[in-house]
Protein backbone atom coordinates (compact mmCIF):
# COMPACT_ATOMS: atom_id res chain seq x y z
CA UNK A 1 0.00 0.00 0.00
CA UNK A 2 1.30 3.35 -1.00
CA UNK A 3 0.46 6.94 -0.64
CA UNK A 4 -2.48 7.78 -3.02
CA UNK A 5 -2.96 11.07 -4.44
CA UNK A 6 -6.47 12.45 -4.95
CA UNK A 7 -8.44 15.26 -4.62
CA UNK A 8 -10.09 16.91 -1.43
CA UNK A 9 -12.16 19.78 -0.64
CA UNK A 10 -10.09 21.66 2.08
CA UNK A 11 -11.12 24.22 4.87
CA UNK A 12 -7.84 26.62 4.96
CA UNK A 13 -8.98 28.67 7.45
CA UNK A 14 -12.92 29.38 9.09
CA UNK A 15 -15.02 31.73 6.92
CA UNK A 16 -13.37 30.98 3.66
CA UNK A 17 -15.01 28.82 0.63
CA UNK A 18 -13.62 25.15 0.70
CA UNK A 19 -11.04 24.92 -1.63
CA UNK A 20 -10.60 21.93 -4.41
CA UNK A 21 -7.00 20.76 -3.52
CA UNK A 22 -4.95 17.75 -4.84
CA UNK A 23 -4.14 16.14 -1.60
CA UNK A 24 -1.90 12.64 -0.21
CA UNK A 25 -3.62 10.20 1.74
CA UNK A 26 -1.19 7.91 3.52
CA UNK A 27 -1.81 4.20 3.68
CA UNK A 28 -3.78 3.15 6.70
CA UNK A 29 -1.66 2.57 9.88
CA UNK A 30 -2.54 -0.17 12.48
CA UNK A 31 -6.14 -1.06 13.20
CA UNK A 32 -7.00 1.61 10.61
CA UNK A 33 -8.98 1.81 7.71
CA UNK A 34 -8.64 3.70 4.25
CA UNK A 35 -11.64 3.93 2.28
CA UNK A 36 -12.65 5.17 -1.08
CA UNK A 37 -15.20 7.55 -0.59
CA UNK A 38 -18.20 7.18 -3.59
CA UNK A 39 -20.52 9.56 -1.81
CA UNK A 40 -21.14 12.22 0.94
CA UNK A 41 -23.94 13.97 2.55
CA UNK A 42 -23.67 17.95 3.46
CA UNK A 43 -24.46 18.41 6.64
CA UNK A 44 -25.29 21.94 8.68
CA UNK A 45 -22.53 20.37 10.90
CA UNK A 46 -20.27 20.74 8.34
CA UNK A 47 -21.30 24.84 7.46
CA UNK A 48 -21.39 25.65 11.18
CA UNK A 49 -18.26 24.71 12.16
CA UNK A 50 -16.73 26.30 9.08
CA UNK A 51 -18.37 29.78 9.20
CA UNK A 52 -20.72 29.69 11.93
CA UNK A 53 -17.66 29.38 14.33
CA UNK A 54 -18.83 31.98 17.21
CA UNK A 55 -21.08 29.14 18.33
CA UNK A 56 -18.70 26.19 17.93
CA UNK A 57 -15.90 24.93 19.79
CA UNK A 58 -13.12 25.79 17.66
CA UNK A 59 -11.54 22.93 15.72
CA UNK A 60 -7.83 22.93 14.07
CA UNK A 61 -7.26 23.97 10.39
CA UNK A 62 -6.90 23.25 8.12
CA UNK A 63 -9.54 20.84 8.13
CA UNK A 64 -11.54 18.59 5.59
CA UNK A 65 -15.11 18.29 6.63
CA UNK A 66 -17.59 16.12 5.51
CA UNK A 67 -18.68 13.09 8.00
CA UNK A 68 -22.03 11.53 6.15
CA UNK A 69 -20.37 9.49 4.10
CA UNK A 70 -19.84 5.83 2.53
CA UNK A 71 -17.59 3.87 0.54
CA UNK A 72 -15.57 0.87 -0.66
CA UNK A 73 -12.45 -0.30 1.49
CA UNK A 74 -9.35 0.12 -0.43
CA UNK A 75 -6.57 -1.27 2.33
CA UNK A 76 -6.86 -2.09 5.59
CA UNK A 77 -3.75 -1.62 8.21
CA UNK A 78 -1.86 -4.54 10.41
CA UNK A 79 -4.54 -6.40 12.89
CA UNK A 80 -8.01 -4.94 11.23
CA UNK A 81 -10.11 -7.91 11.53
CA UNK A 82 -13.71 -6.34 11.03
CA UNK A 83 -13.45 -5.27 7.14
CA UNK A 84 -11.96 -6.17 4.23
CA UNK A 85 -10.71 -4.97 1.23
CA UNK A 86 -14.05 -4.64 -1.23
CA UNK A 87 -16.31 -4.53 1.44
CA UNK A 88 -18.84 -1.66 1.21
CA UNK A 89 -19.00 0.63 4.41
CA UNK A 90 -20.17 3.76 6.09
CA UNK A 91 -17.26 5.68 8.31
CA UNK A 92 -18.92 6.46 11.93
CA UNK A 93 -17.73 9.80 13.63
CA UNK A 94 -19.14 7.86 17.11
CA UNK A 95 -16.80 4.96 17.68
CA UNK A 96 -18.24 1.40 18.87
CA UNK A 97 -14.86 -0.37 20.33
CA UNK A 98 -17.42 -3.25 21.84
CA UNK A 99 -14.90 -3.41 25.18
CA UNK A 100 -14.93 0.36 26.54
CA UNK A 101 -17.39 0.69 29.69
CA UNK A 102 -20.00 2.66 27.83
CA UNK A 103 -19.88 -0.23 25.42
CA UNK A 104 -20.33 -2.39 27.57
CA UNK A 105 -23.52 -0.17 29.00
CA UNK A 106 -26.93 -0.56 27.41
CA UNK A 107 -27.59 2.98 28.69
CA UNK A 108 -25.09 4.94 25.89
CA UNK A 109 -23.86 4.77 22.76
CA UNK A 110 -20.90 7.14 23.71
CA UNK A 111 -17.97 4.75 23.06
CA UNK A 112 -14.33 6.75 24.55
CA UNK A 113 -12.26 5.06 21.87
CA UNK A 114 -9.72 7.69 20.15
CA UNK A 115 -12.58 10.11 21.34
CA UNK A 116 -10.52 12.79 22.39
CA UNK A 117 -8.14 12.52 19.31
CA UNK A 118 -10.72 12.68 17.09
CA UNK A 119 -12.31 15.68 17.89
CA UNK A 120 -9.10 17.29 17.60
CA UNK A 121 -8.85 15.93 14.40
CA UNK A 122 -6.93 13.18 14.43
CA UNK A 123 -6.34 9.89 14.81
CA UNK A 124 -5.13 6.81 17.73
CA UNK A 125 -1.45 8.63 17.07
CA UNK A 126 -1.73 12.03 17.48
CA UNK A 127 -1.37 12.49 13.75
CA UNK A 128 -3.89 12.64 11.12
CA UNK A 129 -3.39 10.81 7.46
CA UNK A 130 -3.99 13.56 4.80
CA UNK A 131 -1.37 16.49 3.60
CA UNK A 132 -1.89 18.77 0.70
CA UNK A 133 0.80 20.91 0.05
CA UNK A 134 3.30 19.90 2.72
CA UNK A 135 1.23 20.53 5.41
CA UNK A 136 -1.08 18.14 7.87
CA UNK A 137 -4.21 18.58 6.97
CA UNK A 138 -6.77 17.40 9.96
CA UNK A 139 -9.90 15.40 9.68
CA UNK A 140 -12.78 16.98 10.66
CA UNK A 141 -14.00 14.65 13.75
CA UNK A 142 -11.67 11.52 12.23
CA UNK A 143 -13.67 10.92 8.89
CA UNK A 144 -13.63 13.97 6.41
CA UNK A 145 -15.33 12.40 3.83
CA UNK A 146 -15.02 15.34 1.57
CA UNK A 147 -12.32 13.53 0.13
CA UNK A 148 -11.70 10.84 -2.63
CA UNK A 149 -9.94 8.67 -0.11
CA UNK A 150 -9.62 9.01 3.93
CA UNK A 151 -8.18 6.87 6.82
CA UNK A 152 -10.27 5.91 9.62
CA UNK A 153 -9.95 3.97 13.02
CA UNK A 154 -11.26 0.42 12.42
CA UNK A 155 -13.74 0.77 15.48
CA UNK A 156 -14.88 4.08 13.45
CA UNK A 157 -16.28 1.92 10.62
CA UNK A 158 -18.99 -0.37 9.74
CA UNK A 159 -19.57 -3.08 7.00
CA UNK A 160 -22.97 -2.79 5.26
CA UNK A 161 -24.67 -5.23 3.05
CA UNK A 162 -23.50 -5.66 -0.36
CA UNK A 163 -25.96 -4.45 -2.62
CA UNK A 164 -27.09 -0.87 -0.82
CA UNK A 165 -26.83 2.14 -2.63
CA UNK A 166 -23.79 4.21 -1.35
CA UNK A 167 -25.47 7.28 -2.73
CA UNK A 168 -28.40 6.57 -0.51
CA UNK A 169 -27.00 5.20 2.52
CA UNK A 170 -24.54 7.36 3.30
CA UNK A 171 -27.27 9.95 5.06
CA UNK A 172 -27.37 6.80 7.74
CA UNK A 173 -23.93 8.38 8.70
CA UNK A 174 -25.00 11.15 10.46
CA UNK A 175 -28.06 12.99 10.07
CA UNK A 176 -31.46 10.92 9.08
CA UNK A 177 -29.89 8.11 12.09
CA UNK A 178 -29.93 10.94 14.10
CA UNK A 179 -33.47 12.15 14.00
CA UNK A 180 -34.49 8.89 13.31
CA UNK A 181 -33.00 7.31 16.60
CA UNK A 182 -33.70 10.12 18.73
CA UNK A 183 -38.01 9.70 18.47
CA UNK A 184 -37.41 5.86 18.53
CA UNK A 185 -34.32 5.44 21.16
CA UNK A 186 -33.48 8.32 22.80
CA UNK A 187 -37.39 9.97 22.92
CA UNK A 188 -39.22 6.78 23.10
CA UNK A 189 -41.79 7.77 21.63
CA UNK A 190 -45.30 5.65 22.29
CA UNK A 191 -48.15 4.97 20.11
CA UNK A 192 -51.04 6.86 20.07
CA UNK A 193 -49.03 9.79 21.45
CA UNK A 194 -48.86 13.51 20.34
CA UNK A 195 -45.52 15.03 18.75
CA UNK A 196 -44.15 18.31 17.43
CA UNK A 197 -41.42 18.31 15.82
CA UNK A 198 -38.92 21.45 15.77
CA UNK A 199 -36.81 22.48 12.46
CA UNK A 200 -37.46 20.49 9.06
CA UNK A 201 -34.09 19.86 7.67
CA UNK A 202 -32.85 16.17 7.22
CA UNK A 203 -32.73 15.64 11.03
CA UNK A 204 -36.15 17.01 11.53
CA UNK A 205 -37.81 15.04 8.95
CA UNK A 206 -36.20 11.83 10.31
CA UNK A 207 -37.66 12.20 13.58
CA UNK A 208 -40.98 13.29 12.08
CA UNK A 209 -40.11 9.50 10.26
CA UNK A 210 -39.29 7.89 13.60
CA UNK A 211 -42.26 9.12 15.71
CA UNK A 212 -44.47 8.06 12.34
CA UNK A 213 -42.81 4.59 12.84
CA UNK A 214 -43.65 4.73 16.80
CA UNK A 215 -47.24 4.89 16.12
CA UNK A 216 -47.55 8.55 17.64
CA UNK A 217 -51.23 9.60 16.25
CA UNK A 218 -50.70 13.47 15.77
CA UNK A 219 -47.35 14.45 14.65
CA UNK A 220 -47.06 18.69 14.32
CA UNK A 221 -43.72 19.29 12.39
CA UNK A 222 -42.70 23.26 12.99
CA UNK A 223 -40.62 25.34 10.45
CA UNK A 224 -40.18 28.97 9.34
CA UNK A 225 -39.97 27.57 5.75
CA UNK A 226 -43.36 27.30 4.67
CA UNK A 227 -42.34 25.36 1.42
CA UNK A 228 -41.46 22.70 4.03
CA UNK A 229 -44.87 22.01 4.83
CA UNK A 230 -45.82 19.13 1.71
CA UNK A 231 -42.20 17.44 2.62
CA UNK A 232 -43.18 17.47 6.01
CA UNK A 233 -46.21 15.18 5.30
CA UNK A 234 -44.20 12.66 3.11
CA UNK A 235 -42.49 11.74 6.22
CA UNK A 236 -45.69 11.44 8.39
CA UNK A 237 -46.65 14.81 9.63
CA UNK A 238 -50.15 14.75 10.53
CA UNK A 239 -49.85 18.68 10.74
CA UNK A 240 -47.55 22.00 10.19
CA UNK A 241 -46.87 24.68 12.01
CA UNK A 242 -45.45 27.95 10.98
CA UNK A 243 -44.46 30.10 13.96
CA UNK A 244 -44.43 33.41 11.74
CA UNK A 245 -48.11 32.81 11.08
CA UNK A 246 -48.95 33.41 14.38
CA UNK A 247 -48.79 36.38 16.59
CA UNK A 248 -48.27 34.03 20.35
CA UNK A 249 -45.35 32.47 21.29
CA UNK A 250 -45.14 28.72 19.38
CA UNK A 251 -45.05 27.00 22.51
CA UNK A 252 -48.50 28.55 23.73
CA UNK A 253 -50.05 28.00 20.02
CA UNK A 254 -48.89 24.29 20.76
CA UNK A 255 -50.30 23.78 23.93
CA UNK A 256 -53.92 25.58 22.80
CA UNK A 257 -53.93 22.32 20.25
CA UNK A 258 -53.19 19.91 22.07
CA UNK A 259 -54.95 20.10 25.53
CA UNK A 260 -51.97 21.41 27.28
CA UNK A 261 -49.16 20.12 25.57
CA UNK A 262 -47.68 17.38 23.58
CA UNK A 263 -46.37 14.18 24.87
CA UNK A 264 -43.19 13.82 22.98
CA UNK A 265 -40.99 17.55 21.36
CA UNK A 266 -37.66 17.19 19.49
CA UNK A 267 -36.04 20.33 18.54
CA UNK A 268 -33.86 19.89 15.67
CA UNK A 269 -32.37 23.44 14.99
CA UNK A 270 -29.66 23.53 17.41
CA UNK A 271 -30.96 27.25 18.58
CA UNK A 272 -31.72 27.89 22.23
CA UNK A 273 -34.48 29.78 21.91
CA UNK A 274 -36.13 27.04 20.33
CA UNK A 275 -35.30 24.55 22.75
CA UNK A 276 -36.93 26.40 25.14
CA UNK A 277 -39.94 26.54 23.22
CA UNK A 278 -39.84 22.82 22.59
CA UNK A 279 -39.26 21.91 26.27
CA UNK A 280 -42.59 24.75 26.85
CA UNK A 281 -44.82 23.39 24.23
CA UNK A 282 -44.63 19.69 25.80
CA UNK A 283 -47.00 18.67 28.89
CA UNK A 284 -45.83 19.35 32.56
CA UNK A 285 -47.62 15.99 33.01
CA UNK A 286 -44.98 13.82 32.02
CA UNK A 287 -43.93 15.48 28.60
CA UNK A 288 -40.35 14.24 27.37
CA UNK A 289 -38.35 16.98 25.11
CA UNK A 290 -35.64 15.46 23.47
CA UNK A 291 -32.80 17.98 22.10
CA UNK A 292 -31.31 16.96 18.63
CA UNK A 293 -29.93 20.12 17.44
CA UNK A 294 -26.07 20.79 17.50
CA UNK A 295 -24.64 23.75 19.50
CA UNK A 296 -22.11 23.99 21.76
CA UNK A 297 -21.23 27.27 23.10
CA UNK A 298 -23.87 28.93 24.28
CA UNK A 299 -26.44 28.85 27.12
CA UNK A 300 -29.89 27.82 27.48
CA UNK A 301 -32.27 29.17 30.05
CA UNK A 302 -35.31 27.52 31.64
CA UNK A 303 -37.62 28.57 34.44
CA UNK A 304 -37.73 26.19 37.32
CA UNK A 305 -41.20 25.33 37.14
CA UNK A 306 -40.66 24.17 33.05
CA UNK A 307 -39.25 21.19 34.81
CA UNK A 308 -40.84 21.30 38.27
CA UNK A 309 -44.15 19.97 37.70
CA UNK A 310 -42.75 16.62 35.70
CA UNK A 311 -41.65 17.22 32.09
CA UNK A 312 -38.25 15.13 31.27
CA UNK A 313 -35.31 16.83 28.89
CA UNK A 314 -33.16 14.96 27.62
CA UNK A 315 -29.98 14.87 24.78
CA UNK A 316 -29.25 12.35 21.97
CA UNK A 317 -26.46 12.15 20.36
CA UNK A 318 -26.10 10.17 16.82
CA UNK A 319 -29.94 9.32 17.82
CA UNK A 320 -28.33 6.55 21.00
CA UNK A 321 -27.39 3.94 18.00
CA UNK A 322 -24.88 2.10 18.95
CA UNK A 323 -22.90 2.68 15.55
CA UNK A 324 -20.98 -0.36 14.30
CA UNK A 325 -23.96 -2.31 15.21
CA UNK A 326 -26.94 -0.11 14.33
CA UNK A 327 -26.19 1.62 11.15
CA UNK A 328 -26.02 -2.11 9.17
CA UNK A 329 -29.16 -2.86 10.26
CA UNK A 330 -30.52 0.47 9.36
CA UNK A 331 -29.07 -0.24 6.03
CA UNK A 332 -31.23 -3.10 6.04
CA UNK A 333 -34.40 -1.18 7.05
CA UNK A 334 -34.15 0.80 4.24
CA UNK A 335 -33.35 -2.02 2.17
CA UNK A 336 -36.59 -3.19 2.61
CA UNK A 337 -38.69 -0.33 2.67
CA UNK A 338 -39.20 0.17 6.36
CA UNK A 339 -36.97 3.71 6.30
CA UNK A 340 -37.25 6.83 3.83
CA UNK A 341 -34.02 8.10 2.16
CA UNK A 342 -34.74 8.61 -1.12
CA UNK A 343 -37.20 11.28 -0.33
CA UNK A 344 -33.97 13.60 1.64
CA UNK A 345 -32.26 13.93 -1.25
CA UNK A 346 -33.05 16.98 -3.49
CA UNK A 347 -29.67 18.16 -5.28
CA UNK A 348 -26.67 15.61 -6.07
CA UNK A 349 -23.21 17.83 -7.11
CA UNK A 350 -20.12 16.67 -7.54
CA UNK A 351 -17.11 17.87 -5.26
CA UNK A 352 -16.02 20.65 -7.03
CA UNK A 353 -19.29 21.96 -6.35
CA UNK A 354 -19.35 21.32 -2.34
CA UNK A 355 -19.63 24.58 -1.88
CA UNK A 356 -22.90 24.69 -3.93
CA UNK A 357 -24.30 22.32 -1.52
CA UNK A 358 -23.73 24.91 1.54
CA UNK A 359 -25.36 27.39 -0.34
CA UNK A 360 -28.38 25.30 -1.01
CA UNK A 361 -28.76 24.62 2.38
CA UNK A 362 -28.32 28.15 4.28
CA UNK A 363 -30.89 29.37 1.82
CA UNK A 364 -33.07 26.55 2.59
CA UNK A 365 -33.40 25.18 -0.43
CA UNK A 366 -32.03 21.64 0.22
CA UNK A 367 -32.55 19.23 2.70
CA UNK A 368 -29.67 16.98 1.81
CA UNK A 369 -27.32 17.16 -1.12
CA UNK A 370 -25.37 14.63 -1.68
CA UNK A 371 -22.05 14.64 -3.17
CA UNK A 372 -21.10 11.96 -5.73
CA UNK A 373 -17.25 11.53 -5.85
Amino acid sequence: TTVIKCKAAVAWEPGKALSIEEVEVAPPKAHEVRIKIVASGVCHSDWAYLYDVAKMKPRPFPLILGHEGAGIVESVGPGVTKVSKGDKVIPLFLPQCGQCERCLSPKTNLCTKNWDKTQQGVLADGTSRITCKNQQIYQFIGISTFSEYTVVPEDNVTKIHPDAPLDKVCLLGCGVSTGYGAAVNTGKVESGSTCAVFGLGAVGLAAVMGCKAAGASRIIAVDINPDKSEIAKTFGATEFLNPKDHSKPIQEVLRKLTNGGVDFSLECVGNVGVMRAAVEACSPAGGICVIVGWIEVEELSLAPLDILLGRTLKGTYFGGWKSVDAVPRLVQDYMSGKLLLDEFVTHRLTLDQVNQAFDHMINGRSIRTVIEM
